[in-house]
């Protein structure tokens, strides 16, 4: 992952074309589980491909008709050789976008808001600066990332802070508030004027997790809570805050901090999330991953106006998927059509992609943010293919 766009981004964009890094070093070890129906032998494969192309280890989870498949490859941790398990929880980065839209679109639903008011409605003064104008975006463009505002991750001095070694380890326990990430972005000119074209920005979800405060009087993560985790039963899924730990079961978290895909690798698996913020705070695991997509999709959390809605899409230039409201439409190559998000946080890369009937479901993480192919999993599992 590009340090300069940074690993909290997700890439949000790529579930089917995640670019494969070959390493010299492998560290493969036998997958386990056996699946419960089913062949997902491409499956496993394509796991312990991205091992050897130079990811720790892969905990997985797949959902279909015939039960539920869990697997690993690799290992947990490099320092004892422990394997992983299918029921680590993780960091899951963008993942946690989907979760930010549903609850606005639940908010909508309930008339408390509309996706066409302005930001500088919720939050006046906040977006100004350097050409960007709060009074000109809507909440909706905040969703679909057509606002044209400056990505904070890809800001030189947030990178060299957070996502290279020297500042990293300076710097990884630092608390910082939304209305900080936010004023990193409005130092820097919008990329765009709104609505006008589309670029992946985490300042767009920032914003939108002050909306929910804005509107709820209730943080954004109370209102996950209440809205998705609880009544879902999500008992693996959680927002820390500023909580520098990931909850057990869980494996070790690894990056090369750095801007290349070489070098030594570093254990980054304590930090205080509140870098990533509405973005990309949440933790979890691939079943209540799995569980979440396949309950939206199924219109369990939202209206179908509402989900409608988060399944408008807008193209995105250079690839074959499209966006819509903090989810994307993947097609592969066997002309499966999905829905789901991937995301990324130091040492974690994960993704979550469900059938449009809710049906199919599957969500795994690498412990490594480097390497590996996400998209041949995704490939494999859903169109059976090595």
């Amino acid at each position: 992952m590009s340090v300069r766009r940074g690993p909290v981004s997700g890439v949000g964009t790529a579930l089917a074309a995640v670019t494969a890094v070959a390493l010299a070093a492998t560290l493969a070890g036998p997958a386990t589980a056996a699946p419960a129906g089913g062949d997902h032998g491409a499956t496993r494969a394509a796991m312990d491909a991205a091992v050897k192309d130079g990811v720790p280890g892969v905990a997985l989870q797949a959902k279909d008709a015939h039960g539920t498949w869990k697997a690993t490859s690799g290992v947990g941790s490099l320092k004892t050789g422990k394997p992983r398990s299918a029921d680590d929880r993780y960091r899951v980065g963008s993942i946690t976008k989907t979760f930010v839209s549903t609850v606005l679109l639940q908010l909508e639903a309930e008339g408390r808001l509309s996706l066409d008011d302005t930001v500088d409605k919720w939050l006046p003064g906040v977006v100004h600066g350097h050409g960007h104008d709060g009074r000109k975006i809507t909440v909706r463009q905040l969703l679909n990332h057509t606002s044209g505002i400056f990505n904070y991750t890809a800001d030189d001095t947030f990178g060299r802070t957070y996502f290279l070694k020297d500042g990293f380890f300076k710097h990884r326990y630092d608390t910082k508030t939304p209305k900080q990430l936010v004023g990193i972005a409005m130092s820097h000119k919008p990329l765009f004027a709104p609505g006008t074209s589309w670029s992946y920005s985490n300042t767009n979800y920032v914003l939108a997790g002050m909306v929910i405060k804005s509107v709820t009087g209730h943080s954004y993560a109370t209102e996950i809570r209440h809205r998705i985790i609880e009544p879902l039963h999500l008992s693996a899924t959680s927002l820390p805050g500023t909580r520098v730990t990931v909850p057990q079961p869980s494996s070790r978290a690894y990056s090369k901090l750095a801007e290349t895909a070489t070098g030594p690798t570093y254990d980054v698996t304590k930090l205080n999330p509140s870098l990533a913020s509405s973005a990309g705070e949440v933790i979890s695991d691939s079943a209540d991953l799995n569980r979440f997509y396949s309950a939206l999709l199924r219109g369990k959390l939202l209206p179908k106006k509402q989900l409608k809605e988060m399944k408008t899409t807008i193209r995105i230039e250079g690839s074959a998927n499209r966006y819509g409201l903090g989810i994307a439409d993947i097609t592969l190559s066997c002309g499966t059509h999905l829905w789901g998000h991937d995301g990324g946080i130091h040492g974690s890369s994960s993704a979550a992609a469900t059938t449009p009937d809710g049906r199919h479901s599957l969500a795994f993480n690498f412990n490594g943010d480097w390497s590996g192919d996400a998209g041949a999993v995704i490939e494999a599992e859903f169109c059976g293919t090595e």
